[in-house]
């Protein structure tokens, strides 16, 4: 029986792993972490009964009924929770920069991590890779698109690989002028053509900033230069990812878009599990769309591209910048085409260090926020 702490599990990913969790043998729930939904907390307690909490917020602890599970607050909890002797597991399905230290502490206590949390490689990538090779540990990727990748690279020479192509449905906009993205709305920009998700994912996918970051990520999980890392647009979301060996042979990755079936192989990796899921029915495969990705209307990718090539500290601050964008977006404080001119104006502000450690990412990520915040109120 594996044990399986959950950071993150009222998101939209910590809810789904519940869920297939839930319907397979061989693995119990021993740790549960939210932020602010408690009513949702609750309902998960009732039902899998960790014996482990943490929440973000100590005051809410009244709200709770759990009277034989251990609570824990704030980023200390999670760090604990990840670092728990009985734990076998740890899927780290935090938002934001939160989620790199409870990574780290997973690592260092030797747990695999199955890992949704972006940040944790997009901004520490340079220092986590090293930690997973030192701790001899497995750092599962629960993206659909890396996920792809780690099936498609099974059983083949890492030294064969001629490129990863990561697929992307181009959002909601794919087909949008310039001029009629000035007009998006919150509204339409929440509505992702072929997945659900929680708001800032889905905003990061309708300015293809989710890709870039996918782009940063495949990077460091595959040990793979920016060059060989491809983007191609499918907007059926049927082909996950692909990649090219040296002989011309690409291998892809099919599924129905149901990201219950990465969290499943991240949880059971090598080995597969059956489930009733939805299965692919190919009779009705007819249209399987492949374009070139042009990205004169979604400069956020660009952003994420550049961050990426320049390195060190510079990921951090775009990511960071992103964030407060998304969220002043979401808020109608700013512009669907703004979104991209807050970022790129915190990251010409900005001084990049080089050799940095973890340290070095908080503040980058904190001064990268206050910058954007400022930028944004003038």
């Amino acid at each position: 029986m594996k044990k399986i702490a959950i950071l993150g599990s009222t998101g939209s990913i910590g809810v789904q792993a519940l869920e297939v969790i839930s319907k397979i043998e061989g693995f119990e729930v021993i740790a549960l972490s939210a932020n602010s939904n408690i009513e949702l907390l609750q309902k998960q307690i009732d039902k899998f009964k960790p014996q482990y909490i943490a929440i973000m917020d100590e005051n809410k602890i009244s709200e709770i009924k759990a009277s034989s599970a251990q609570v824990y607050f704030g980023v200390e909890g999670l760090n604990i929770l990840a670092a728990l002797p009985e734990v076998d597991i740890v899927i780290n399905a935090l938002m934001g920069n939160i989620g790199l230290f409870p990574t780290v502490n997973a690592i260092k206590s030797k747990k695999r991590v199955c890992i949704a949390n972006k940040e944790t490689l997009v901004t520490a990538g340079e220092i986590i890779m090293p930690l997973v090779k030192q701790y001899g540990v497995d750092l599962i990727p629960i993206d659909s698109e890396h996920s792809a990748i780690l099936q498609c690279l099974r059983g083949n020479e890492r030294s064969d690989i001629e490129r990863l192509i990561l697929t992307a449905s181009g959002g909601p906009f794919r087909n949008k002028t310039k001029k009629e993205l000035e007009f998006v709305t919150v509204t339409d920009a929440l509505k992702h053509p072929t997945y659900s998700m929680g708001a800032k994912i889905t905003i990061d996918s309708a300015t293809l900033m989710n890709k870039g970051l996918e782009v940063i990520e495949a990077k460091w999980l595959f040990d793979m230069p920016l060059e060989k890392i491809d983007i191609i647009i499918h907007p059926q979301s049927i082909i996950h990812s692909m990649t090219e060996y040296a002989d011309g042979s690409i291998m892809a990755q099919m599924g129905t878009p149901d990201m219950r079936l990465p969290i499943q192989y991240a949880l059971s990796y090598p080995n597969r599990i059956k489930n009733s899921y939805n299965r692919l029915d190919l009779s009705n495969m007819n249209d399987l769309i492949f374009e070139t990705l042009y990205v004169d209307n979604f400069p956020c990718l660009n952003l994420c591209l550049e961050a990426a090539k320049t390195g060190g500290t510079l990921p951090t601050v775009m990511n960071a910048a992103n964030e407060i964008a998304v969220e002043k977006f979401l808020n109608e404080e700013i512009s669907f085409t703004e979104i991209p001119k807050l970022i790129e104006s915190t990251m010409l502000a900005y001084t990049v260090k080089y050799n940095m450690n973890l340290d070095d990412i908080i503040e980058a990520d904190r001064w990268g926020r206050e910058k954007a915040q400022i930028l944004a109120s003038t």
